[in-house]
């Protein structure tokens, strides 16, 4: 199925905020000043929304408890030994929603205004996560009620990543991509942070008030993204350096700096025309180079982290640590350690990948490394707090620094391919695989999860483990590209030391 371009031209007038305060226009203000807080305003909204996603994750517990020795009833349809079933199922209708919903985001927000688009997808999402805390205090029991508003919700929230990737993409270029985007990437663990620990605090007055404080959370941001998000520079009369690149709605490099000829391969993308490629076959974005990869890698790296992200409060509910039952307040608070470990680990995967220019062997090191260390996890984090602590930060840093750097390196990739260099439908349809790919294997983690808890929480972990390691395996074309990159720059070295 091919989409058509809509005949939407996107508004270049600046904010209505600007317009209140005519200080914050140029020249009073700098482009410094307006990348900042294009920086600082992408980095709140997505992180808003994932506060957004964090309550299902904190009132599993709640719903469906299965703790022994415990007089916990649940809440139907989510009690009894089908209970982990059913969130499961909660789960999976919200991310399937998501990755089908990511493709048209992305398709829309290329033709319409990104500060408009963005707020509609804000508004929604903080409406349906109010909507689905209100099944509380309505007592509602109907499971087609929650999957109903899971599934308005995916949507509503998969316009969020394209617009604000589109927007920085639009501000800031190629130069320190890797340590700013380390950096930037940070707001997916700083909205669970922040979801979890809002959620959690308010848990005791009935699990409805864990959904209703991060859905006004969000709404409150939309309403500044609205008011002072301002989409390009040139809206508010300023420029980028030449050295300056921009990036589509998905996220992917409109142009890449000059990288010397390419290999030509017959057959992958169609001849050019003047006004760019035609849009390419699902089949032949699939054999651009790279594609396929970091698509597979995607999908085996967003099941492992979109596990954590939606059963690891649940999982250290069900587990006694140093001799003590966790409560639910508890244990929310307590799994935002390893978001705090993912914010270490997105920024110190950037800037080493930007030190060495090899993202895929920091990406390949980074998941090897995180299979031991969620094995000692599983196996001695109830020995202690301490241990507890120490080891789920450090999984945090190696689940979720990689996961950061893949989807930040596919990008870079891709927009310096000069196969399909500056064709934009081109990119749309390669970056909707891989993004696709990978919200697919989000959406199967958490469900499975749900299913295999019941059998016990060992095979949770080797399902994790045995995911990384496939992860990996689809890593080692990309590594070894890296490597003959490297070999081959130090005998240039060495030969032009010799002639000299």
């Amino acid at each position: 199925m091919e989409l058509k371009p809509l005949n939407l031209v996107p508004s270049t007038k600046p904010p209505p905020g600007l317009n209140l305060f005519p200080t914050l226009n140029p020249p009073e203000k700098t482009l410094t000043f307006h990348k900042f807080l294009v920086l600082l305003l992408t980095f709140i909204a997505y992180a808003a929304f994932h506060a957004s996603r964090k309550p299902p994750s904190i009132v599993k517990s709640v719903l469906g408890p299965e703790v022994k020795d415990l007089n916990g009833t649940g809440w139907a349809p989510f009690e009894g030994p089908s209970g982990p079933h059913r969130l499961g199922e909660l789960d999976l209708a919200f991310l399937l929603a998501y990755s089908i919903g990511m493709y048209f985001a992305g398709h829309i927000g290329d033709n319409i205004d990104l500060r408009v688009f963005l707020t509609v997808g804000m508004l929604g999402s903080g409406v349906l996560v109010i909507v689905f805390g209100l099944g509380y205090f309505l007592d509602v029991h109907w499971l087609g009620f929650f999957l109903i508003v899971q599934i308005l919700c995916g949507l509503f929230q998969s316009i969020g990543w394209p617009c604000v990737v589109a927007v920085m993409g639009n501000w800031f270029g190629k130069a320190k991509r890797g340590l700013i985007m380390g950096v930037w990437n940070s707001n997916t663990s700083v909205g669970n942070i922040i979801g979890s620990l809002v959620a959690s605090s308010v848990l005791g007055f009935g699990w409805g008030w864990s959904f209703l404080l991060p859905g006004i959370f969000i709404l409150v941001v939309a309403v500044l993204v609205y008011m002072f998000l301002v989409v390009k520079p040139d809206h508010i009369g300023l420029e980028l350096d030449s050295k300056e690149i921009e990036m589509n709605v998905e996220g992917v490099a409109l142009v890449g700096p000059d990288t010397g000829e390419a290999e030509e391969e017959e057959g992958v993308v169609g001849p050019e025309t003047e006004e760019g490629a035609g849009a390419i076959g699902f089949l032949q974005a699939w054999r651009l180079p790279g594609v396929a990869p970091f698509a597979f890698c995607l999908f085996f790296s967003k099941l492992v982290a979109y596990t954590f992200l939606y059963w690891l409060p649940f999982y250290l509910r069900h587990t006694v640590v140093a001799g003590v039952q966790l409560s639910h307040k508890s244990a929310g608070i307590l799994s935002t350690i390893f978001d705090i470990g993912g914010v270490v680990g997105g920024v110190l995967a950037g800037v080493t990948s930007d030190i060495i220019e090899a993202r895929g062997v920091i990406s390949i090191i980074f998941l090897l490394l995180s299979i031991p260390v969620l094995l000692f996890y599983r196996l001695y984090g109830s020995v202690s707090m301490f241990t507890n602590i120490s080891l789920m930060l450090i999984s945090g840093a190696l689940v979720n620094g990689p996961y950061s750097l893949i989807t930040t390196a596919v990008s870079a990739d891709l927009g310096t391919q000069s196969l399909i260099k500056g064709n934009s439908r081109a990119l749309a349809t390669v970056s909707a695989i891989i993004d696709g790919t990978g919200s697919v294997g989000a959406a199967l983690g958490p469900l499975l999860a749900g299913y295999i808890s019941t059998r016990g929480w060992n095979s949770v972990f080797v399902m994790l483990i045995l995911s990384i390691f496939i992860a990996s395996l689809f890593l080692i074309p990309i590594v070894k590209n890296e490597i003959k990159e490297k070999l081959n720059e130090g005998k240039w070295l060495w030969i032009s030391v010799i002639k000299r």
